[in-house]
């Protein structure tokens, strides 16, 4: 098997990544194993414990280094590639490890399944720039209590937030086992809904605590095409799940586009002339991007992002 590469031509929810490397195979957790590259849980009986080299090669920026899983503990492939980049984001899990050093400006991203809060708990108590993302996985993930706790635990994250992942029918079954409701509402019910609610829900629990409600690229605080691009792909996911003015969030998600592909720094066009010179902006997205390339906030995005934050259990926004 070789190193498993994923790119990407415009950011995507939830690690924003140009490039994605893992030197291990995509099935190497049991009994529900996450590929972080496609965002899918499967049922797994057997693990996969190949390991590979990663060439030294240049990968595009941002990078993301998948290292979940006990693998990594034993291998330590995905230290081994930490240390010969700038500012990568480092993914490990539960069953995982923490790296030894990790680069100025880099950021450690750590995936709470399996949901095991003692063994997490020893995982929070890095130095770097780090945080937690949960993947939405019911009845699991979706306890208002479990993450409640996960929450309190995470204190001194810089960021807490959700992964939104598929599940495919065998590990359905897995989830379920022993559990007639979430049989139910995994195969006949409206489980997207439960989803949706459960990732505000997060989003909720990080804003009271003051930490990010999202996974933020390295080097956030540059005014990047590709950060501008973010910007605009996160306003849009939010609205979409939330069914709110969809036609417009489908316009700033081809914005998003449009920005990252740019080859002239959008800041210098800005400065030179104006945001509206660029035919494929709309006019939103040019007032969202020039207020935050002017002052480093987006009135719009932050509306949305209050919308977005809401407690399943209070039915109450957590501004």
């Amino acid at each position: 098997m070789t190193l498993r590469v994923k790119r990407a031509a415009a950011p995507e929810p939830p690690f924003w990544h140009r490039t994605a490397i893992s030197p291990y195979a995509a099935r190497r957790g049991s009994p529900v194993s996450i590929d972080y590259f496609d965002l899918v849980a499967s049922q797994v009986e057997k693990t996969d414990t190949t390991s590979n080299a990663i060439p030294n090669e240049h990968y595009d920026e941002p990078l993301l280094i998948d290292a979940t899983e006990f693998v990594e503990t034993i291998a330590r492939r995905g230290e081994e590639a930490l240390a010969r980049f700038e500012a990568p984001m480092f993914l490990i899990s539960t069953r995982g490890a923490l790296p030894e050093r990790m680069p100025q400006g880099g950021v450690l991203v750590i995936s709470a399944w399996p949901l095991d809060l003692e063994r997490l708990e020893k995982l929070f108590v890095s130095n770097f720039t780090w945080g937690v993302a949960v993947p939405i996985l019911h009845p699991v993930t979706t306890n208002l209590a479990d993450l409640e706790r996960l929450a309190d635990l995470a204190k001194g994250a810089s960021f807490f937030t959700s992964i939104n992942v598929q599940i495919d029918p065998a590990a359905k079954q897995e989830l379920s086992r022993n559990d007639d409701d979430a049989y139910e509402l995994l195969f006949h019910g409206d489980v997207e809904a439960l989803n949706v609610a459960t990732e505000r829900h997060i989003a909720a629990l990080a804003h009271e605590r003051g930490m990010l409600d999202f996974i933020p690229p390295p080097r956030w605080e540059e005014k990047s095409n590709w950060n501008a691009a973010v910007l605009l792909t996160l306003t849009a996911a939010r609205m979409i799940a939330m069914d709110r003015d969809v036609e417009l969030a489908g316009t700033l998600a081809r914005s998003a586009r449009a920005v990252a592909a740019l080859e002239k720094p959008i800041a210098r066009i800005a400065e030179a002339a104006s945001l509206s010179i660029v035919e494929t902006l709309d006019e939103v997205s040019v007032d969202l991007l020039s207020e935050w390339l002017e002052s480093g906030r987006a009135s719009f995005a932050e509306g949305v992002n209050r919308e977005w934050r809401l407690r399943r259990d209070a039915g109450l926004s957590s501004e």
